[in-house]
């Protein structure tokens, strides 16, 4: 991952107060190293979390290093972006779908009143 300053690395322990208690709202990108399509939206994931700076943050979760998150999420495929905000999912995405994540983050940030 090169330098992106809109993304942060997340695990069980600081998901809460880095995703759930953020004034913002967080995608999170739920992942896996030997995850295919994961891999191939990973630079995509990147250039937005530089795109959407200052109007929603970008974090993502290893699945295999933090297994309890996504669990109590309910995720059984990956990739699956989830936007959080106040603490609450408003939006899913499963799969390395560019277009369905643009979308959704477009309609949070829209919902937000921060486009």
């Amino acid at each position: 991952m090169g330098n992106h300053a809109n993304l942060t690395y997340v695990g069980d322990q600081d998901f809460e107060s880095k995703v759930l208690k953020s004034d913002a709202p967080v995608v999170v990108d739920f992942w896996a190293d030997w995850c295919g399509p994961c891999q191939a939206i990973a630079p995509y994931y990147e250039k937005l979390s530089d795109e959407y700076q200052g109007k929603v943050r970008f974090a993502k979760v290893d699945t295999d290093a933090n297994p309890r998150t996504p669990s109590r999420l309910g995720i059984q495929g990956i990739p699956t972006f989830i936007i959080f905000k106040g603490g609450a999912e408003v939006g899913r995405v499963v799969g390395a779908d560019r277009n369905r994540l643009k979308r959704e983050l477009d309609r949070v940030a829209a919902e937000s009143g921060l486009v």
